[in-house]
């Protein structure tokens, strides 16, 4: 599931190929927006927020969520596709680029003055150049029943954390998932790791959590059930975890190094360090 940094990534890419040339392909294959033409742009802005993509072209804001499967290519203009056309849910184009957002799980036009109804509901987000450390950690103090695991992946807490770094995070901290936000430990701490671990991130092809590079050891735990800790050599556990309409999703933790039990209590020796 793509998360905060992979949207930046896929932001970035997007900005380098379709800011300011006009545009001349604009075919938006959602039945309630068929008819809306952004040419001849040009685009303004690519901007992520989140896990939350926002293309401005003029007043119109183009909006996307990637969700579990969606993807954003940039293709030479006249290239071969790498997904088939049918996946396709929205192209947008200049002389030299073809941007192509498949199986996106939102897309949206909107006018730009009203993108706070799409995204507005969001925490800090984690690589935004706004990012509120503070406002972040008391959102995240907010609720001190619910367990750490599914308070650091609601958006509104703060924007940009996934499945994978959950885990991570949780691991770091050495607290079990379904562990109590009040006895999880330092909200400033969550918060600080989950900026360190991302802002680590947005630059790497491959997410790495852990310092090395490796195949099979890029992350603590995130995948790696009935595996050796790499800390501990105990063998990684998995379950389930979620909330609501979110559902349950995967979690994976060391059950010597995130006892369920641990919380507050290891807070001393916990640093989170990101390499």
């Amino acid at each position: 599931m793509p998360e905060g940094d992979n949207v930046w990534q896929t932001a970035a890419r997007l900005r380098d190929a379709l800011v300011g040339a006009p545009l001349t392909v604009c075919d938006i294959r959602v039945p309630r927006y068929a008819t809306v033409d952004l040419r001849p742009g040009p685009v303004d802005e690519v901007v992520s927020r989140g896990k939350h993509l926002l293309i401005r072209v003029g007043a119109a804001t183009v909006h996307t969520h990637l969700k579990m499967e969606g993807e954003w290519h940039v293709y030479a203009a006249g290239a071969r596709w790498r997904r088939p056309a049918w996946q396709a849910r929205i192209l947008l184009g200049t002389n030299d680029h073809l941007a192509v957002g498949f199986h996106l799980g939102i897309v949206e036009v909107l006018p730009r003055a009203d993108e706070n109804r799409a995204v507005g509901h969001l925490g800090p987000d984690l690589l935004g150049a706004d990012w509120d450390a503070g406002r972040a950690a008391a959102n995240l103090a907010a609720d001190g029943s619910r367990p750490i695991g599914v308070a650091v992946l609601d958006q509104r807490v703060m924007a940009g954390v996934g499945n994978v770094y959950r885990s991570e995070l949780c691991f770091l901290r050495g607290v079990h998932p379904a562990t109590p936000v009040a006895a999880a430990g330092d909200p400033n701490a969550w918060a600080g790791l989950a900026h360190r671990l991302l802002v680590a991130n947005r630059d790497r092809t491959v997410r790495v959590t852990t310092g090395d590079r490796r195949r099979g050891r890029t992350t603590w735990v995130y995948g790696r059930a009935g595996q050796p800790c790499l800390r501990c050599g105990n063998l990684v556990e998995s379950g389930t975890l979620g909330e609501g309409t979110d559902g349950d999703r995967q979690i994976f933790w060391c059950p010597r190094c995130q006892p369920l039990e641990s919380g507050a209590a290891q807070e001393d020796n916990r640093t989170g360090r990101v390499r």
